[in-house]
């Protein structure tokens, strides 16, 4: 990748933060922007600030947009909110990145779009999600990060902006947000299966960003789920709805062992599946942990995270804690 200034926003959070760690020793230009002071953060401000967004878009070659208010985030701040902040901000830096001559912007979404397609019907297989499952979102958040894809794809067919979409599965280290998960398994045991359907380091996060900011002049405009690879396959969508550990036993036939030895067990069921394929194809992308290279570490007694992950660490979601959870669940 040659050297550029990349604007990296929500320097503050997980993901701009571990953006900031990755690259600041580069031969790149990092500039980090965030409502919130920090060691990764160069300039405070809010991406709704159209004067801001354009001083800090000044000689940037490339766009990390990571910025957003999150799911956890629906229970205690308005849908406007969210609209000014995940669409409007959005359309913000798209525009004065468009007028600033940026040559590679990458979004990052969620699989959270999806919203209700991730959600099969009794007696229905496990959703086989790929980039080709039409989004259904569940809340302001869902539609916010959609209509911010569109934006995003709207911003490269009239500016011409190369735009790649990263829709990311869970990396975050905070607890499950559902009760009956958290009393019924251990914090390791949730985030350990999810490795198999739904959860990525991020690690890989940030690798799949890089492939995505050197590769976007020359896609021009993509959509893809970054998400650990999984050792199922789409025939494996109907058992794992009635017995996943059967099915994990058959992929993966080392895990029960290491589980005993824990005391964890194998979720009964699996609903849905993140299939990366398009994202290792088409960026380039070589994620390095999946629940295969987990096992080998847990077998080790080494840490669940990669380095990266616990370098950055928790961050939480909100100023406030919650009697009853990580965060409110609206």
């Amino acid at each position: 990748m040659r050297s550029m200034r990349i604007l990296i926003t929500g320097s503050a959070g997980h993901l701009g933060e571990a953006m900031v760690r990755s690259l600041q020793d580069s031969r790149h230009e990092v500039v980090g922007i965030d409502i919130l002071e920090s060691s990764f953060t160069t300039n405070v401000g809010s991406i709704t600030d159209r004067t801001f967004v354009a001083r800090a878009l000044h000689g940037v070659d490339a766009v990390v947009h990571a910025a957003t208010l999150h799911k956890p985030h629906v229970a205690t701040h308005s849908s406007q909110a969210f609209v000014d902040v995940n669409i409007t901000g959005t359309l913000n830096l798209l525009e004065g990145s468009a007028r600033a001559g940026v040559k590679s912007f990458v979004f990052t979404s969620t699989t959270s779009v999806f919203g209700q397609a991730l959600h099969p019907t009794a007696g229905a297989p496990a959703v086989w999600v790929t980039e080709a499952l039409a989004p259904v979102p569940r809340n302001i958040y869902g539609v916010s990060k959609a209509a911010a894809e569109d934006l995003c794809e709207l911003a490269h067919r009239k500016d011409r902006l190369a735009c790649i979409i990263l829709r990311t599965s869970r990396f975050f280290p905070e607890e499950d947000d559902k009760k009956a998960m958290r009393e019924a398994y251990d914090d390791g045991n949730v985030k350990a299966v999810e490795f198999l359907y739904r959860r990525v380091d991020i690690e890989d996060v940030v690798s799949a960003h890089l492939c995505a900011l050197n590769l976007a002049p020359t896609i021009g405009f993509g959509r893809y789920i970054i998400s650990a690879t999984t050792p199922f396959e789409p025939s494996d969508t109907a058992d794992l709805r009635v017995d996943a550990p059967l099915i994990v036993r058959r992929r993966v036939p080392k895990y029960e062992a290491e589980f005993s030895r824990r005391g964890w067990r194998m979720f009964p069921e699996i609903d849905r599946v993140y299939d990366n394929t398009l994202a290792r194809r088409d960026l380039g992308w070589s994620p390095r942990h999946d629940f295969a290279s987990l096992l080998g570490r847990l077998q080790a007694d080494e840490d669940l995270y990669s380095p990266l992950a616990r370098a950055v660490g928790s961050k939480g979601y909100h100023a406030q804690t919650f009697a009853d959870g990580p965060y409110p669940v609206d």
